[in-house]
């Protein structure tokens, strides 16, 4: 990778590291779906003028169906479960169960698409969801003030990421993917909008809340596809997902930094399992050890 292709990946995890903390900041004051219905709203307006300029509103419109189905499957629905996770989970909590995602594409890949599942990738899932054991051991009481159903919403909102990927790659193959990345956020506010008209807060937060919303929506949205998908174009898909790996290491690192969420150990050691699990999952190891073994025999 060159250099500035470095900076973006760090970068890019960095800002979706960042939506964890200005996500558990701002949800109790707006409530989950007011607060991802102006996150969308936000980054997709933001994302309209590039799209104009480059002329895809022409895909945009063609495909309108595919990306708002992937506007509800891969924002709306996932955005609002993780919201909702935050109210009780800490930033860098769920920000470690956000890095189980390509383990969920990598199993409704393979019983949806029938992508092929070796051995080494199957053993990723095992270490993968032996990790998220390990990180939600002890913290899984559906009890009054437990963290149950948090957890269950994190996970589900990871399980629907990996449905809208699958979806995206049978549904929107070759489709301009910025035409894709601001549709399905506008498609998502409009999905949402019923629900956060209803929901909205009867008493508007203060200025530093709605700052962070505007990071939100600026930052962690619109800005954050536009370095993905310069990323993707520049270094390729392969090594763009190396991003998976870098988030929740932002995501703990801002919740100790501005939130003072200091890690357990469990959460350590579910991080680093999981994403082992990722590596494998994704074939990301196998990839790597290739050019080695070829080094090797030179």
């Amino acid at each position: 990778m060159k250099t500035r292709d470095v900076i973006d990946l760090v970068m890019l995890a960095a800002l979706w590291g960042a939506s964890f903390l200005f996500i558990r900041i701002a949800v109790p004051h707006f409530g989950p779906t007011p607060l991802m219905f102006l996150r969308v709203a936000i980054g997709g307006v933001f994302l309209l003028p590039l799209l104009v300029m480059r002329g895809g509103l022409t895909d945009f419109r063609a495909a309108i169906v595919p990306i708002f189905i992937v506007g509800i499957l891969n924002s709306a629905i996932p955005f609002t479960l993780f919201a909702f996770a935050s109210l009780s989970l800490t930033a860098g909590f769920v920000a470690i169960l956000n890095a189980s995602s390509p383990m969920f594409s990598a199993v409704v890949g393979y019983l949806w698409l029938k992508d092929r599942l070796s051995a080494l990738r199957v053993l990723g899932l095992v270490i993968g969801f032996l990790g998220v054991t390990v990180l939600v051991w002890g913290k899984v009481s559906f009890k009054p003030g437990g963290s149950g159903y948090a957890i269950v919403a994190a996970l589900t909102a990871s399980l629907f990421y990996g449905v809208a990927i699958n979806y995206t790659k049978e549904r929107l193959g070759g489709v301009n993917s910025l035409a894709i990345a601001c549709g399905s956020q506008l498609c998502a506010a409009l999905g949402l909008l019923p629900l956060a008209v209803w929901q909205w807060p009867s008493e508007m937060p203060g200025m530093h809340i709605w700052l962070v919303v505007t990071g939100l929506g600026v930052a962690c949205t619109g800005l954050a596809f536009i370095l993905y998908f310069r990323l993707i174009a520049n270094a390729g898909p392969s090594r763009a997902i190396a991003v998976t790996y870098l988030v929740p290491v932002f995501g703990v690192l801002w919740g100790l930094l501005f939130l003072n969420e200091i890690p357990t150990a469990n959460m350590l050691a579910g991080c680093v399992i999981i994403l082992l699990g990722t590596a494998l999952a994704t074939g990301m190891l196998k990839r790597r050890a290739a050019p080695a073994l070829a080094r090797q025999s030179t």
